[in-house]
């Protein structure tokens, strides 16, 4: 149980205007609301949790916070905020005592490749001896946690909680996907990230965004939020990776397959059977061999090279684990039939992806 005071002293409120209850937990959906919760109601896209604050306070809530309403008739606090989608960030960091601070935190935003990306940086932290737990469209994948699939990036009562029960359990690395709409509805804005990466940046989602310029500026919301001493890896193939570079406070490197960013392929090989070739990094080499297929994929090994090598993640580690790395669920994913056939399954489902893969499988199956 946690004071109220407590949990929304980072909400800037006048703390003597409420009595400081102590708070079993914090819900955002009503139908999970227990006796002495924090309620707090958001407006989205679909329903409107300020319509079921009645019923949050039958289940026993303990206050509710609302975006400016001034719901009458009730007989416990209200916490009036501008946007209840950034005071929930804020309460839940709170609430759970800030766990992304003492973990190091990588998170993953882009069009593309940010699950293939997750999951080889996860396996060369794993080679070099971390505990770490992946966050993406994959689920919540991490020893000791079981996790359905559901967002790419959780709510941020789900986050942080999670957070806090791997603290727990000692785990170190936290590498997790950033979607474009977890930045838009301020999901990751109490999220202390250490490293971001930027992959690359096509059409997608703008059912939702409207323009491709909102879509770029809340992809571009995960860089303006570090810190000066956070870290930024940039696919800077393209202008909107430039312009992120210059928009990160902290230290910045770039990768592509171009020898005009800091870290690039040299004598890169693609085949059926993989990839090959040497990464220059600054002042490190690192001889790459991998099971995964295609020139969008060794842009993604770059991108998970680039990440771990300003970790200072030793040289075999890095190696190791791009080569463990074998297969990721969905994602180019070769069988071979017994008639002789290739079969490849991809969830590509952006114009883009689908030009990268077909021509993946043209040029490397004549």
């Amino acid at each position: 149980m946690i004071p109220l005071h407590n949990i929304i002293r980072p909400l800037n409120k006048n703390l003597k205007n409420y009595p400081n209850l102590l708070i079993n937990n914090i819900k955002s959906d009503s139908n999970k609301v227990l006796k002495g919760d924090l309620f707090i109601a958001i407006s989205g896209n679909k329903v409107d949790g300020h319509n079921y604050i009645k019923k949050a306070i039958n289940a026993g809530a303990s206050a509710i916070v609302t975006n400016n309403l001034n719901i009458k008739e009730i007989s416990i606090p209200q916490i009036k905020v501008k946007d209840s989608r950034i005071a929930i960030s804020k309460i839940a960091s709170e609430f759970y005592g800030k766990p992304s601070k003492k973990l190091v935190v990588i998170g993953i935003t882009g069009t593309n490749g940010k699950t293939t990306t997750a999951c080889l940086i996860t396996s060369i932290l794993k080679e070099a001896g971390y505990k770490v737990a992946q966050f993406g469209t994959l689920g919540i994948m991490a020893d000791e946690i079981k996790s359905k699939n559901s967002l790419t990036t959780p709510d941020p009562i789900t986050l942080h909680k999670n957070f806090s029960i791997l603290l727990k359990k000692k785990f170190t690395h936290i590498v997790m996907e950033v979607s474009s709409h977890a930045l838009d509805q301020y999901r990751v804005n109490d999220i202390d990230f250490n490293l971001a990466i930027f992959t690359n940046l096509t059409e997608e989602h703008l059912d939702y965004h409207k323009s491709f310029n909102s879509y770029y500026l809340a992809k571009s919301k995960l860089f303006e939020m570090l810190s000066e001493k956070a870290i930024s890896v940039i696919n800077n193939s393209s202008k909107y990776g430039t312009k992120l570079n210059f928009i990160s406070k902290g230290i910045s490197t770039t990768f592509s397959n171009s020898n005009k960013s800091d870290i690039y392929f040299k004598n890169l090989k693609l085949s059926i059977k993989g990839i090959e070739g040497t990464v220059f990094a600054n002042d490190k080499e690192y001889r790459i061999k991998s099971k995964l297929i295609g020139n969008f994929n060794s842009e993604n090994i770059l991108a998970a090279i680039s990440c771990a090598h300003m970790l200072k993640i030793d040289k075999n580690s890095i190696q190791n684990g791009i080569e463990e790395c074998k297969k990721i669920s969905g994602r180019m994913e070769l069988f071979n039939l017994k008639s002789g056939a290739k079969l490849f399954i991809d969830y590509a489902h952006t114009p883009d992806a689908y030009k990268k893969v077909l021509n993946t499988i043209k040029i490397l199956i004549p």
